[in-house]
């Protein structure tokens, strides 16, 4: 529920997703000041509309536990919504022609992995975004098959074994609320039980079925991790991470000998690095460190390269290197952007990645290593886009109201002048221990588009600035991080080509709460708000949490609060019950299939606000849960935002 790795703006905002490590705003040079530049572009901006924006098309390379390549070398398995939903594409890496492999018209569906010795290929969706996921099997013929059938189970896929005969997927079908691990073979998918789970997530497991590596959440600040003997008569989980006081660990995975664990730990000081476990002799050392956070690191299958990403500053930077040396590889020139998702084809000649940038949304490239050669294989910025029209953004700090320094993410319109001022959106993302990132967001770049500066808030509690920063906010929701937003505002005014009567707030997931928390309890910071699936009653939320999350709940209750005792609290700050101070304008949007947010949430946040003479609009999306996975409703959700702005706000003389 709290501190999701990384949800994508497809899948929601960010709000409710899995435990997050914490992080801390790095002592950096001071870019806070007004930016002034006063530039104002001689030809007119030429304004889209959201269906153009939308009609990029959004592509994502098959998990990275499994294979994206296929056999022959020739294609890489993707998921793409060139259809106007997601399904799973072949694409040729000669020519960069797609071949659809799945044809659903109403679930999202995301590729898994390529089978490592034939054509096959896993695959995974859920049921209109009620994240209840199934694993299913498209053979070679096209028949497709589900390996996890069953009615209110969810399953994932944990990885391959080093001979590719097997592979392990996770099941919640015995006990809702934990997820067993199971080998499926390879040829006739016979399943066996390997590791019945009591309370622990599923980490990872090395592929010589020798290992599995579980995690634990003692608290929002402190976790551990356990290795489990596959091969002993109990398998019980043995703790390796020992520690006083409040570490957090995560693991990365095993060496590709699987004679160690790589994992995370924030024990020597602010910021996530990478540690290496040997597992016979129990000696931890340092594998890789960073001024920020190592989100990533991993090795390719024969231990020959090693990929690590940093989260430096809401930016991603990747580094592709020699195991055994850490000589660093240099790649071939590639157009500006970040690198995602790096994959390795079979013989490790190739990989395959994502690259996206602020003006340029993810598009899959193939490097040969040894030509030095780079291959786009796709095009994903609808051509009838000029994408010199897009807006770049800018990592900005302001001082909240104890002076503390919140990072965001600022963009601002290319009309934007002191003589042409615009209307201003602070931008709020989910968690609460998100992280709003550089990048392309067709829905910022819609708005900005059509003249409105947005302002992606990093307020304090957010992840990427160190675990100080990360639980500044804890047990204090809807109080000091709200204040950050609220100073957000005042950040703006003091920039001359901002409209400072003009600035409303707009967040989705926990914040779509602080939208409405801050109608609630500061009606007057903004003038007006677009709440996206919100949490508006914590009392019920938190009573009422999917029971898949269960390994999370501590960590969840350590952080918000326990509903057994904290009940007065979370009435306090949820904005349901101080409905009657909201008077400024509102949007809602809410999915149907939420399971996280409720639509009943929603439903009567509107009611009450309606019932104070206040214009409510109430945006109602039948197949969607957290977040929009359909095009179509990506579409009309955008439309609705710029629709809603634009009626409600006057522009000043």
């Amino acid at each position: 529920m709290i501190r999701n790795y990384a949800i994508s703006l497809v899948a929601g905002l960010g709000l409710l997703g899995a435990c997050q490590q914490a992080q801390q705003e790095p002592q950096i040079a001071d870019d806070s000041g007004p930016i002034t530049i006063d530039t104002v572009e001689a030809a007119p901006i030429p304004q889209y509309d959201a269906r153009t924006f939308f009609e990029t098309t959004s592509y994502g390379l098959a998990s990275g536990a499994g294979f994206t390549f296929f056999p022959d070398g020739k294609s890489v398995l993707v998921s793409s919504d060139k259809s106007g939903i997601f399904n799973a594409y072949a694409v040729d890496i000669a020519d960069g022609s797609a071949t659809q492999l799945t044809s659903s018209t109403t679930n999202a569906v995301f590729a898994v992995s390529v089978f490592p010795g034939d054509g096959r290929v896993l695959y995974t969706f859920d049921g209109g975004g009620n994240e209840l996921n199934h694993v299913y099997v498209r053979e070679e013929d096209g028949a497709e098959r589900d390996l996890t059938p069953g009615d209110k189970l969810k399953a994932q896929f944990i990885g391959w074994s080093g001979d590719g005969n097997s592979f392990y997927l996770s099941s919640n079908e015995r006990n809702p609320s934990y997820f067993d691990v199971y080998r499926y073979d390879s040829g006739d998918y016979a399943r066996s039980l390997l590791f019945e789970n009591e309370g622990y997530a599923v980490s990872a497991i090395s592929s010589d079925e020798k290992w599995l590596a579980l995690s634990k959440n003692n608290s929002s600040a402190d976790s551990d991790i356990f290795l489990v003997d596959l091969q002993s008569a109990d398998k019980s989980p043995v703790l390796v991470s020992q520690h006083d006081g409040n570490v957090s660990h995560g693991v990365y995975g095993f060496s590709a000998d699987n004679t160690a664990l790589e994992y995370s730990t924030n024990a020597h000081g602010e910021f996530n690095q990478a540690w290496r476990h040997d597992i016979l002799s129990g000696e931890k050392i340092s594998l890789v460190t960073a001024d920020w956070d190592v989100s990533f690191t991993g090795v390719s299958a024969s231990g020959l390269y090693r990929v690590t990403g940093v989260n430096a500053d809401a930016r991603t930077k990747v580094s592709l290197s020699i195991a055994a040396t850490g000589e660093e590889l240099a790649l071939p020139d590639l157009p500006p952007g970040d690198i995602r998702n790096i994959r390795f084809s079979g013989d490790e000649s190739k990989i395959a990645f994502l690259l996206n940038a602020d003006t340029s949304p993810s598009n899959v490239h193939v490097v040969d290593l040894a030509a030095g050669t780079d291959t786009a294989l796709t095009n994903a910025l609808n051509p009838a886009i000029n994408s010199a029209m897009l807006v770049d953004s800018q990592v900005v700090r302001y001082e909240s109201f104890d002076g503390l320094k919140i990072p965001g993410i600022l963009y601002r319109p290319k009309m934007a002048s002191a003589l042409h001022k615009t209307p201003a959106i602070v931008l709020v993302h989910g968690g609460p221990g998100g992280q709003s990132r550089t990048g392309y967001n067709p829905m910022v770049q819609h708005l900005v588009n059509h003249g409105y500066a947005v302002l992606a808030a990093n307020n304090r509690g957010s992840s990427g600035y160190g675990k100080t920063f990360f639980h500044m906010d804890d047990k204090r929701h809807g109080e000091v991080d709200l204040q950050d937003i609220v100073y957000a505002r005042a950040y703006l005014e003091s920039l001359d080509w901002i409209d400072g009567k003009n600035v409303v707030i707009m967040g989705g997931s926990y914040g779509g709460y602080m939208v409405a928390a801050a109608l609630a309890f500061e009606p007057d910071a903004f003038e007006a708000g677009i709440d996206i699936f919100g949490v508006t009653n914590w009392v019920r939320t938190l009573k009422s949490i999917p029971p898949w999350w269960d390994s999370f709940k501590k960590a969840l209750y350590d952080e918000m609060g326990d509903p057994a005792v904290d009940e007065e609290r979370h009435r306090r700050i949820s904005p349901l019950f101080h409905a009657g101070n909201i008077t400024k304008p509102m949007l809602v949007v809410q999915g149907v299939n939420d399971p996280r947010v409720l639509k009943v949430e929603s439903d009567e946040l509107v009611e009450k606000v309606r019932a104070n003479g206040v214009p409510v609009e109430y945006l109602v999306f039948d197949d969607e849960g957290h977040g929009f996975r359909n095009r179509k409703n990506r579409i009309t959700a955008s439309e609705a935002y710029l629709g809603f702005l634009d009626k409600t706000l006057e522009p000043s003389p």
